[in-house]
């Protein structure tokens, strides 16, 4: 004998495969755009410096006991 069809369970699938692409294509979008924002940030030459920004960090803590 013949199995039913789960209407359910494939609506699911199709809904588990549609999010999936959306967040792929999501991601690929993304990643493009950082891309360009480090590219026009290099040209600008606005590179961020490795060194922590003292003015946030409590005196205390940056070595001004006092």
């Amino acid at each position: 004998m013949a199995f039913r069809v789960n209407y359910g369970r494939d609506r699911a699938e199709r809904d588990r495969v549609a999010r999936a692409r959306t967040a792929e294509k999501l991601k690929k979008r993304e990643e493009k755009s950082a891309q360009r924002k480090a590219l026009r940030d290099a040209a600008a030459g606005d590179t961020p410096s490795t060194e922590p920004d003292t003015a946030q960090i409590p005196e205390r803590l940056a070595g001004k006991e006092g």
